[in-house]
């Protein structure tokens, strides 16, 4: 019996050690944090938010920080910013292209190069990264003339190097031989920037320059042959199978991943980003613009009101914060204001509505180049500029319309609204007497007799006395 005993207690003592040694048990504390692009565009609010899913992930010790990425692309600043965040992170960036379906177009290209591992979901693409400016200042790229420039230096370079690195060098354009130098050294400065990511990371510089100068796009399979990505997984679990065991090189130095059962958590939006996500959209803020416009005329028309100012004021502080995530054109929002300006003026100048055209004009003009950039996602929609436009310029017509009519209309009350007014004399004027002149009585004066009963038309007023002739059959 006590050598079963001890058999016994052996088995159970070795059997806890199995337990508490083995991976499963060690690794169920590891920690995955996982923050989503869902289908949005990178500006200043995608910045902040990947920005503090990477100092999350770094003082929660976690094992790697996943991005889900699916984005359409967005502005250069933000996109630096962002690139710049991942590559000086302490702990591994995996950039995730999902779900199936998804892209990682333009900025997208940026921040998955920059990434420590790159994955993508099947049925995605990566590509078409065309540089987009913040700011209303710099014109629009003539890409085409640009990438036929490239396509003729590039056929110039050595065609056999067989290395995935290229050695493609986009020269300085010689102000001579470009109508617009400022787009050559944007895009220059772009070429060099991506290859410069892409060498860092040991993916294939050339397949990058190209997305850049020839707004080449790859699916996950031409992505993985171009060595632009290292892994396809079909889901997250997925992932996290292929990226453990795996070595990265981080700004604190290499790292081997133990992502085998690791904990994985999610990083939302929080309110506020997601508030201040919405107003991002080029829709939105051509609303929120218009509305305010249309809130503070409608308040300058009618005074008293209160509500119209407030909201329209409103409005416009919020348009104006969406204007800062954008590349507004200050060309597009001068039309705008110019075509309100002609549709006031119609109303109080009898131009037989050449004002009102040239204002629906002006207001069309400038909302399709409101804003800066060539991308689609970056533009109003026709399908709302058309119906805002016209019912802007209904409204704007009618209100100013209105308020030069209650501003020509006589006045009803005071000592302004007697002048004119009819009334019956109550005695007889010779030449002073009394009057009844809606529903009061006052002394009147009248420069000829007037007999008691008759009908006074109101001439004058001076003090409490009225100065009165006969009524005539048209009074």
């Amino acid at each position: 019996m006590r050598s079963i005993s001890r058999v016994f207690l052996l088995a159970t003592v070795l059997l806890t050690l199995t337990s508490v040694g083995s991976p499963s048990a060690v690794e169920s504390d590891k920690l995955v944090l996982v923050a989503s692009v869902n289908d949005q565009i990178i500006n200043p609010v995608i910045d902040e938010y990947l920005r503090e899913a990477i100092e999350e992930a770094e003082a929660r010790d976690a094992e790697c920080l996943i991005i889900r990425l699916d984005t359409p692309g967005g502005l250069l600043t933000a996109t630096r910013s962002i690139v710049r965040d991942i590559l000086n992170s302490k702990v591994p960036v995996v950039v995730y292209i999902a779900p199936s379906g998804a892209r990682a177009g333009s900025a997208g290209v940026f921040i998955t190069l920059a990434s420590h591992v790159a994955a993508m979901s099947p049925s995605t693409n990566i590509g078409a990264a065309h540089p987009v400016q913040m700011g209303g200042k710099e014109k629009r790229t003539d890409w085409q003339k640009v990438i036929r420039e490239l396509a003729s230096r590039k056929k110039k370079e050595d065609a056999e190097d067989e290395k995935s690195k290229s050695n493609f060098q986009p020269r300085e354009t010689d102000s001579k031989d470009s109508e617009n130098p400022m787009n050559d050294k944007i895009l220059n400065d772009t070429v060099a920037w991506v290859k410069a990511i892409a060498q860092h990371r040991n993916r294939n510089a050339k397949w990058a320059t190209l997305t850049v100068s020839e707004s080449r796009s790859s699916t996950e399979t031409e992505a993985l042959k171009q060595k632009a990505v290292e892994l396809i997984a079909v889901d997250t679990q997925d992932l996290l199978q292929q990226l453990n065991g795996r070595w990265v090189e981080t700004d604190a130095g290499k790292k081997i991943l133990n992502t085998q059962n690791a904990q994985v958590e999610a990083l939302n939006l929080s309110a506020r980003q997601e508030f201040l996500l919405s107003l991002s959209h080029p829709n939105i803020a051509y609303i929120l613009m218009m509305l305010g416009f249309y809130g503070l005329l409608f308040e300058f028309t009618h005074p008293g009101f209160g509500f119209p100012g407030v909201a329209g004021l409103i409005c416009l502080i919020l348009a104006f914060f969406s204007f800062q995530a954008l590349p507004i054109n200050y060309a597009g929002m001068a039309l705008i204001v110019a075509g309100i300006a002609f549709l006031i003026a119609e109303a109080f100048v009898p131009a037989f509505g050449l004002f009102a055209l040239g204002g629906i004009a002006a207001m069309f003009l400038g909302s399709v180049l409101l804003f800066n950039s060539s991308q689609e996602f970056l533009s109003v929609s026709l399908q709302l500029i058309v119906p805002i436009v016209l019912a802007a310029a209904g409204i704007a017509v009618f209100l100013m319309r209105m308020a030069l009519k209650a501003y020509r209309q006589k006045p009803s009350t005071g000592s302004e609204g007697l002048v004119g007014a009819t009334g019956i004399a109550e005695t007889a004027l010779k030449p002073t007497g009394k009057i009844k002149v809606q529903g009061q009585i006052w002394n009147a004066l009248s420069q000829t007799p007037v007999s008691k009963g008759q009908r006074v038309e109101v001439v004058e007023v001076k003090g409490l006395t009225l100065i009165v002739k006969k009524a005539t059959k048209r009074s």
